[in-house]
C-alpha cells in the first residue's frame, strides 16, 4: 500500500502520461485481486505455507485440502484456524466423498459406506443422515465446501473412474439420493458441490488422462444425466462442479468446463442454478493437454465458471501465479470480459458469506474414536449375499483371504487402505492373507488355503480380464470359496457371492462381520 501511495504522489509530479500509467497499474492490481478471488488452489504441507498466507491477504478466496494436508482432526482444525487468521471468510474446500474417495480419513479408509452402498440401501433418510454426520464432522474441523456429492449416473458398467462413487445406474434413484445428500451435508454446516456436470457416468475414459465423450442425444441427457443435477439444484446445492467432458448434443466443439452453451445456457438459464460453478481440476489432461493449463482456466471463466480448482498436481505458488497472471492478461487483452470476472468473484464472495454463517450455526458433534457410528450402521445395511450356499456363512474357522488388486483409480488416494483381510483378522486372529496385482497372480491363487475356508476379494471383477481368469482358476480348485465384491457387482460368480457396494473401511468391516458371524 505504501508503494501505491508513492506512485499516486508521483502522478502529480510528473504529469499526465505518468498518471495514466499509474491508473493502469492500479487497474491491473484490482484485476489481480479479482483473479486471486476465483482461484481454489491446493498446497503441500500440514500447515499453511507462507505463500498461501500472503495470497490470502492479497485476495485469494479459497483453498482446497487433499490427503497430503491431513494428519488428524486436531491438526486440520489448527490448519483451517491458521488460514482464517489471514482471511476470516476464506472458503476451505475438500474432496471428501465419504466413500472410496476420502481425504479426511485417507490414512484409515472411510468410516462411511459411500454413494453406491447408500443407493443399494435406497433409504434417502439414511443418506441424508450420513451426509449430515459428515457435514458436522467437516464443519467441526473448519472445512466449509465439500466437492460432493457425485451426482453422476453410472450407466456404463465399464466406467473406469466413477463406479461406486455414483449412487447407481438409475437416474431417479441417483436424483433422490443426490438431493438427500445435499440437504444432509448442508444441514451439517458445509456447502455441497454436485459433480461432474453434465454427467460423467456414461464414459469409458477417465478425464484425468484424456477427454471423455458422451454421445447421447439431448432427449437421453434430459432423461438420464441431467436428472440428478436438476435435483441438486432444487435441493439448494451451493455449488456445482463441471466435468471435463465432450457432449456433442450440447456443444460439439468444447468440453463442458469450457462451454458457454453448457455452463451459461444449460446450467444457468435452463436449470436455474444461481450458485458457484467450480471447475474440476484444470491441470487434468482432458483440458490441459488441449488448451493449456492457464488457457483452460481463462476459457472456463469466460464460459461461466466462477472458481478454478487447482488440484494435486500443480500445488505451488508458481502455478497459482501463472493462472492469476493469465486471467489478468486475458482481461487486458479483451479475451475475458472484466464484468464476467467480477461476476465470478462476486459469486465466490456470496458463497464465502454462506459458509461463514453455516459454520457459525454448525451443530456440535462428538467424534467417536472408531469413526462414524451411522456410517457403519449404513454399511451393514448395504452388504448383500447375492448368491449363497446353505451353511457356508459364517465361515467355519479362520480363513485364507486372497485379494486381487486392480490398477488404482487416480481419484482414490494411493495411501487409502482397502480389503477384507485386515478387518477379518481383527475379528478372527488366525486369518491369513495374500494380495496380488496383475502380473503377480500365481497359477494357483488358492494355494495357501489348504484346510481353510477361502475368501476371494475383488474390485470391479467385470472390468479386469486377468482378475476374472485368476478367480476362475481359484474356483475350479475351491468351488466352496466365498467371493467378496468391493466394487460394482456386475459379474456375479461363485457359489457364495457377497457384495459390499464399496471398498471403504466401514464396508469391509461390515463384510468381515458377516464372514466371521460377528453379527
Amino acid at each position: 500500500m505504501a508503494s501505491a501511495a508513492r506512485r499516486r504522489r508521483a502522478v502529480g509530479e510528473t504529469g499526465v502520461r505518468q498518471g495514466m500509467s499509474a491508473r493502469s497499474e492500479r487497474a491491473t492490481g484490482d484485476l489481480a485481486g479479482l483473479a486471486a478471488a476465483v482461484l481454489q488452489p491446493g498446497f503441500v504441507g500440514t500447515t499453511p505455507p507462507a505463500w498461501v498466507r500472503r495470497w490470502l491477504g492479497a485476495g485469494l478466496g479459497s483453498v482446497v485440502l487433499f490427503a497430503r494436508n491431513v494428519v488428524d482432526h486436531d491438526q486440520v482444525a489448527a490448519l483451517t484456524a491458521a488460514l482464517r487468521a489471514e482471511r476470516p471468510d476464506v472458503i476451505v474446500a475438500i474432496d471428501e466423498e465419504a466413500g472410496d474417495v476420502t481425504r479426511i480419513e485417507s490414512a484409515r479408509g472411510s468410516s462411511r459406506p459411500g454413494n453406491f452402498a447408500l443407493g443399494a440401501v435406497d433409504d434417502p433418510g439414511l443418506t441424508e443422515e450420513v451426509a449430515r454426520d459428515l457435514g458436522a464432522e467437516l464443519a467441526t474441523v473448519g472445512v466449509s465446501l465439500n466437492y460432493a456429492p457425485d451426482a453422476d449416473v453410472n450407466s456404463n458398467p465399464a466406467n473406469p473412474v466413477i463406479g461406486v462413487r455414483s449412487f447407481g445406474a438409475d437416474p431417479a434413484l441417483v436424483a433422490r439420493h443426490t438431493a438427500a445428500w445435499v440437504r444432509g451435508l448442508q444441514a451439517g454446516g458445509v456447502a455441497a458441490c454436485a459433480k461432474h456436470f453434465p454427467g460423467h457416468g456414461d464414459t469409458h475414459v477417465d478425464s484425468h488422462h484424456d477427454l471423455p465423450r458422451i454421445d447421447g442425444d439431448r432427449a437421453r441427457l434430459d432423461a438420464v444425466e441431467l436428472v440428478p443435477f436438476r435435483a441438486a439444484v432444487a435441493a439448494g446445492a451451493q455449488a456445482v462442479m463441471t466435468g471435463h467432458l465432450l457432449v456433442p448434443a450440447l456443444d460439439p466443439q468444447l468440453p463442458a468446463t469450457l462451454s458457454p452453451r453448457i455452463l451459461s445456457g444449460l446450467l444457468r438459464d435452463e436449470l436455474g442454478f444461481q450458485g458457484v460453478v467450480v471447475t474440476d481440476a484444470v491441470e487434468m489432461r482432458a483440458v490441459a493437454d488441449r488448451y493449456g493449463f492457464a488457457g483452460a482456466a481463462v476459457r472456463a471463466l469466460a464460459a461461466g465458471a466462477d472458481a478454478i480448482c487447482v488440484g494435486g498436481e500443480r500445488a505451488t505458488e508458481a502455478a497459482a501465479t501463472e493462472l492469476r497472471d493469465a486471467i489478468v492478461a486475458a482481461v487486458v487483452a479483451g479475451e475475458l470480459p472484466e464484468e464476467r470476472l467480477a461476476e465470478a468473484a462476486k459469486r465466490v464472495g456470496q458463497l464465502a458469506a454462506w459458509t461463514v454463517a453455516a459454520l457459525a450455526d454448525r451443530p456440535s458433534v462428538a467424534r467417536a474414536a472408531g469413526g462414524s457410528a451411522i456410517g457403519l450402521a449404513a454399511a451393514r445395511r448395504a452388504v448383500r449375499v447375492v448368491t449363497g450356499a446353505a451353511g457356508v456363512l459364517p465361515l467355519a474357522g479362520p480363513a485364507h483371504v486372497v485379494e486381487f488388486a486392480p490398477p488404482r483409480n487416480i481419484a482414490i488416494g494411493a495411501e487409502t487402505p482397502w480389503g477384507i483381510a485386515a478387518p477379518l483378522t481383527e475379528l478372527v486372529a488366525a486369518t491369513t492373507a495374500a494380495r496380488y496385482a496383475e502380473g503377480e497372480t500365481p497359477a494357483d491363487p488358492a494355494g495357501g488355503a489348504a484346510g481353510r475356508p477361502l475368501v476371494l476379494v475383488v474390485r470391479d471383477l467385470h472390468r479386469h480380464e486377468w482378475m476374472r481368469a485368476a478367480v476362475d482358476r481359484a474356483l475350479a480348485v475351491r468351488p466352496d470359496a466365498v467371493v467378496v465384491e468391493l466394487g460394482v457387482p456386475e459379474l456375479v460368480t461363485g457359489a457364495v457371492h457377497v457384495a459390499t457396494h464399496g471398498a471403504t473401511r466401514a464396508a469391509a468391516y461390515a463384510a468381515a462381520e458377516l464372514l466371521a458371524g460377528a453379527r
